[in-house]
């Protein structure tokens, strides 16, 4: 056999296994974590639309957005719009969500009392200390019946914009980490559902007074994020669609039981 004989061969292999749909795209999505088990179905998905979805495991959450702004992956999926919008304010850059996820219901914990009617003055309440969690801690607790905030001050009230303490209590703030360690020191913390479980809390049934879930919540919203110029990419759409369905759905439900929500349930698409 000649080597034109070869090359012609060769070709045709090759056109054959484009044809039959054998060559694949990698969408690089950035997560934080090693737990992907809520992306399996949409895996598969993908998978059938020769759309191989690889993890790209961060071990904290000031390293995803920048490695998506700087190209490294090509989406990811581990924030709220309230924590991308901080991050684009601070760092300079444009991501967009392209699709909601979850929503984690911010739980008050305590080891004191059982509801937040038995909080009273001289009490201490921990949150965390960053302006995104921060400020919906605070709000948790003015849905809770504690305090008042200046509503001008949207989702991102600081301790310095209460109002009112409807309960003369005293507000610690600490590192997001640190506020189930601290249970044993206050009368009760809001606690983020990671952190708890890590504690060894459940966010399901532990927390005596759970985040309201309605439209005021939409930007708590857990999302996929994308650059601004691939917001219509439709093969990272393509990941969206995968992962907003019924089997998704209920592994989010079953995994944390009933923890977590589907957001796209409760909020659309985006």
């Amino acid at each position: 056999m000649n080597k034109w004989t070869k090359g012609i061969l060769a070709l045709g292999a090759s056109l054959l296994l484009a044809a039959c749909g054998q060559e694949s795209t990698t969408v690089k999505l950035g997560v934080v974590g090693d737990d992907t088990s809520n992306w399996d179905h949409a895996q598969e998905v993908l998978a059938d639309e020769n759309i191989d979805l690889e993890f790209v495991k961060f071990t904290d959450y000031s390293q995803p957005n920048s490695a998506l702004a700087e190209g490294e992956i090509d989406l990811n999926a581990f924030q709220h719009q309230v924590f991308l919008e901080n991050y684009n304010k601070e760092a300079g850059t444009d991501l967009v969500s392209i699709g909601n996820t979850v929503i984690v219901p911010l739980g008050l914990y305590s080891n004191q009392v059982d509801s937040p009617e038995e909080i009273k003055d001289g009490d201490t309440i921990a949150i965390p200390n960053d302006v995104t969690n921060g400020g919906r801690a605070l709000l948790v607790l003015q849905a809770a019946g504690l305090i008042e905030v200046d509503p001008d001050k949207g989702i991102t009230p600081t301790v310095s914009d209460i109002t009112k303490y409807n309960v003369d209590i005293e507000i610690k703030e600490l590192d997001a980490s640190q506020t189930a360690r601290a249970l044993n020191d206050v009368t009760a913390s809001i606690i983020n559902s990671g952190v708890a479980v890590d504690a060894g809390l459940n966010p399901s049934e532990d927390p005596i007074f759970f985040e309201p879930v309605d439209e005021n919540a939409k930007p708590y919203a857990n999302i996929i994020a994308a650059r601004k110029e691939d917001e219509d990419n439709e093969t990272y759409n393509k990941v969206v669609d995968a992962f907003q369905t019924d089997e998704t759905a209920q592994v989010i439900k079953e995994e944390s039981n009933g923890a977590d929500l589907p957001a796209w349930e409760l909020f659309g698409r985006k």
